[in-house]
């Protein structure tokens, strides 16, 4: 599988990330899919309810609203995205046994509270294949502006 993630997006998330360190971010993807060709056009960002730091849980009400959006804009919701905190861009044991919607996309950023790194996977039970990534970008998100952040 393969995902377009424009740069105004990657910035995004890394922004994200790194006002939440140390707590996990969390928000759903807007976008299109094709085959096996995935588009990201919008990221919603979502309030984490989880009580635990390292953990996430989207507020149904943010949830609800990034699925009307989507919809308005004749888009759908292709995937979810949050940080791991001093961890790993990896699928967690968290989120290995959350995962349960074949073919969804997962946006993982690690961060340290100054740089992400991410990574993206989709769900394929009974577990999670790396995606390939078609828009040029590195794997530090560390930008001019997002320096101005830490």
């Amino acid at each position: 599988m393969k995902l377009a993630l424009p740069v105004p997006l990657q910035d995004q998330f890394a922004r994200e990330a790194l006002a939440a360190w140390p707590r996990e971010c969390c928000g759903l993807i807007e976008g299109t899919r094709q085959g096996d060709a995935l588009r990201a056009v919008a990221l919603h960002p979502g309030r984490n309810l989880a009580a635990a730091p390292d953990r996430f849980e989207i507020d149904p009400g943010d949830h609800l609203a990034a699925l009307k959006a989507a919809r308005a804009g004749g888009h759908a919701l292709i995937g979810c995205y949050h940080s791991h905190p001093d961890g790993q861009p990896a699928p967690s044991q968290s989120d290995r046994d959350g995962a349960a919607e074949v073919d969804f996309l997962w946006l993982i950023a690690a961060t340290d509270g100054v740089r992400c790194r991410l990574a993206g996977f989709v769900y394929r039970a009974p577990g999670f294949e790396e995606i390939v990534f078609t828009s040029a970008m590195g794997a530090d998100l560390v930008t001019s502006s997002l320096n101005d952040l830490s």
